[in-house]
């Protein structure tokens, strides 16, 4: 059984009446029917550009928002058809989140070790002569000083407020973590550290995890599974190797070929560059959402909206929302090729 699965979920969000347009009236389709899980012990990479819908979706997962249509499940039990308090009991024990920005997901005018502290009292897990004692644990556990607890968030570098925001997720016990962006912010000389640290943590308190990001190289070291989104919808899924080797989406083979890579002095990349800006969800086009910036879109494309099914020859866990999936998952497109002579080039 999977420990998490959302099926068939939007979150549409009614537009303010303005002067110039009417209230209700083209709803912004955030998330759009998306089907998604997440078993135990799995890391699940969520990829996709700004405005994809990820965040929001990673808030619907941890029960910060109710879903407009579609059911959550959290060990096969529907968490939207309990009551709020009920959902908010279980959810919020169960799953945490790390946020982009360390330094706005602290309160400044609170100390480190009162801000890890608050979610064992509110959930009241342990007597009060014992919170200090398991908030000095769990700095050490993140590898930060201990004797730091009584400190305030300005006193602290980007990297270690990051390790805060960790150990402050890990104080209620989560069995999921939900990790929105938690390296973006931070310097490349830290990112290493806080994605070892996280890996670790995953290992030794069994840990599931789903980890947003942009940096596709970043997910593919972190995850077992990858799920790419556009305009709200889930358009590519399957395991790590599967979507890096053998893409069966153009949305995810564009995402990989703007990975910066080094090249040697005889090798080429050839990049998919996409055209004109992701259209707006308040009124996404006909047919595949991403037909307009497509560079192989037929003309089923623009009318025929391409379900998420499993890509032909490929593991049935390897899915694509594509008309071309078998055909893009054979292509080069964003290979890495040696030139050979000036006007000749061979495929690796």
């Amino acid at each position: 059984m999977s420990l998490l699965e959302l099926e068939g979920v939007r979150r549409h969000y009614r537009q303010k009446k303005t002067m110039f347009a009417a209230a209700g009236h083209s709803p912004v389709r955030a998330v759009d029917g998306v089907d998604f899980r997440v078993d135990p012990g799995e890391t699940v990479g969520l990829v996709g550009e700004s405005g994809c819908g990820k965040s929001t979706l990673a808030r619907i997962i941890c029960g910060l928002e109710a879903p407009s249509e579609g059911a959550v499940r959290w060990n096969g039990t529907d968490v939207v058809a309990m009551r709020p308090a009920e959902r908010a009991r279980i959810l919020h024990r169960e799953v945490q989140m790390v946020f982009q920005d360390p330094h706005a997901s602290l309160d400044p005018r609170r100390s480190i070790g009162q801000s890890i502290a608050e979610g064992i009292e509110t959930h009241r897990l342990l007597p009060a002569s014992r919170i200090d004692g398991r908030v000095r644990e769990l700095l050490a556990q993140v590898g930060l000083n201990p004797d730091h607890a009584q400190r305030y968030p300005h006193e602290f570098s980007g990297g270690q407020l990051q390790r805060v925001g960790i150990a402050r997720a890990l104080a209620v016990e989560p069995r999921l973590l939900v990790c929105d962006e938690p390296v973006s912010a931070l310097d490349i000389s830290v990112r290493a550290q806080v994605l070892n640290l996280l890996n670790r943590l995953k290992r030794e308190l069994g840990l599931s995890m789903v980890f947003i990001a942009h940096d596709l190289d970043v997910v593919q070291h972190m995850s077992d599974r990858i799920v790419t989104m556009y305009l709200g919808k889930v358009v590519e899924s399957g395991d790590g190797d599967d979507v890096y080797d053998r893409t069966a989406h153009p949305y995810t083979r564009a995402l990989l070929s703007a990975i910066p890579r080094k090249l040697g002095p005889d090798e080429r990349l050839d990049r998919v560059v996409l055209e004109g800006d992701p259209p707006s969800p308040i009124d996404p086009p006909p047919g595949c959402p991403f037909h307009t910036r497509c560079y192989t879109a037929i003309e089923r494309c623009a009318t025929e909206i391409p379900a998420l099914v499993p890509v032909p020859g490929e593991p049935a866990r390897h899915r694509s929302a594509c008309h071309l999936a078998a055909e893009v998952s054979r292509s080069r497109v964003g290979a890495v090729y040696t030139i050979s002579t000036p006007s000749e080039r061979t495929e690796p």
